[in-house]
């Protein structure tokens, strides 16, 4: 964790803000606000002054007393973070030897540093030959290659026939890294650094289907951060947003139900918010919800997710005597005796036990619903929660 002190470079009288980086989710918004008290912190300007920064990263010292944009800054955070030992020396030896202090060239290098061999103690060759053949093997080699690899020769023939460049952090030799160009000063890279239920990109309509001018958003987030990634994708009007996914941690017949294409960020925020503390039962039993019920929309298979208590689920039940084996072993409401387990007729069980329900078998197992109002007027909107959502749609697109 990193701890980073803010101020307004025209009004330093406005005081200071300290912020967490990485910036936890449920902190985002307050965080803003204390940024937006003294006048900075915009979506896409570098406005905030780093006063300090406090932080096991001496390197990044080079950015106090600059300008820098709170995203940006908690982005290259979270990629810090998750950075082993031996990427915290490359990444640091890196920025020393080629001089960068720009945000968009540090954030940049923690996409390409692994490929560059620091050396901090020459006492282990056999070690240092070994770290440097998965260095320059995309830091992916076979056990057998490694059992043939003469690690002390490795280490020489690179200390002998290489130049390294002496740094704070080490002796870093670049092998030939060339300085990644993924970030291009406005679209922060997909990254998961925590658990989300999906990333989701945005853009403007008018951009080609294929453009690489996204910003991502991880769901579920806070209304802040939907916001602002709308502001950096230049989207003042939730109606010209495209919608692209990267991956996803809903089931898989969710995704397959949404329309990417059309579905309105909020909407797919709640649904993501809805599922996230699933189990990977309750999220089974969602699937299967979903291939029976047929929602069109993010919107009603929220309202499902929402009432999965009202349905029951039979995992891996395909057949009635399937269907009638789960119930009586393991659903619960009986006291199953296996010593009497050929006197059972799983599958009459089963038979009359649909007769009195709606269910449907799935490729995840038996559902059936047993609400008392009609599963379509389940998924309907709320009058009163569309309304809601729909005010809440335009003042994100007013912010």
């Amino acid at each position: 964790m990193m701890e980073a002190v803010l101020s307004n470079a025209d009004h330093p009288e406005y005081g200071v803000a300290t912020i967490p980086l990485p910036i936890p989710r449920n902190q985002y918004d307050h965080c803003v606000s204390l940024l937006e008290a003294l006048e900075i912190g915009g979506a896409s300007e570098a406005d905030c002054r780093l006063d300090s920064l406090d932080s096991a990263w001496p390197v990044l010292n080079r950015l106090v007393c600059t300008k820098v944009n709170l995203d940006e800054l908690d982005y290259l955070a979270k990629r810090l973070d998750s950075f082993t030992v031996g990427e915290f020396s490359q990444f640091q030896a890196m920025a020393e030897k080629l001089n960068l202090a720009s945000m968009k060239d540090l954030i940049n290098l923690t996409f390409c540093c692994q490929q560059a061999t620091v050396i901090t103690d020459f006492t282990n060759l056999k070690e240092i030959g070994r770290d440097h053949y998965m260095n320059i093997h995309g830091g992916c080699a076979s056990m057998e290659e490694l059992e043939q690899l003469d690690g002390a020769e490795t280490a020489i023939l690179l200390i002998e026939d290489n130049e390294g460049t002496v740094t704070r952090y080490g002796v870093v030799y670049d092998n030939g890294m060339q300085l990644s160009q993924l970030y291009d000063g406005k679209h922060l890279p997909c990254y998961h650094y925590e658990a989300d239920m999906t990333a989701v990109g945005i853009s403007t309509r008018w951009e080609p289907e294929n453009s690489r001018n996204v910003t991502w958003i991880y769901l579920p987030a806070s209304k802040g951060q939907i916001e602002r990634a709308m502001q950096r994708s230049g989207i003042a009007d939730p109606k010209d947003m495209r919608l692209f996914i990267a991956d996803s941690s809903f089931p898989e017949e969710v995704d397959v139900a949404l329309d990417f294409q059309c579905d309105n960020i909020h909407e797919l925020n709640e649904l993501a918010l809805a599922v996230e503390k699933f189990s990977i039962h309750d999220r089974k039993k969602l699937g299967a919800a979903v291939s029976m019920a047929k929602p069109e929309n993010a919107s009603q298979i929220r309202r499902l997710a929402e009432n999965m208590d009202l349905f029951e689920f039979a995992p891996g039940a395909h057949t009635p005597a399937e269907y009638g084996k789960y119930m009586i072993q393991k659903s619960g409401h009986f006291e199953y005796d296996p010593n009497l387990d050929e006197f059972y007729d799983y599958e009459r069980y089963g038979l009359q036990h649909m007769d009195y329900q709606s269910g449907v078998f799935t490729d995840r197992g038996y559902i059936a619903y047993v609400g008392t109002v009609d599963l379509e007027e389940l998924m309907a909107e709320d009058p009163m929660d569309q309304c809601q959502r729909e005010q809440g749609v335009q003042m994100g697109g007013m912010t």
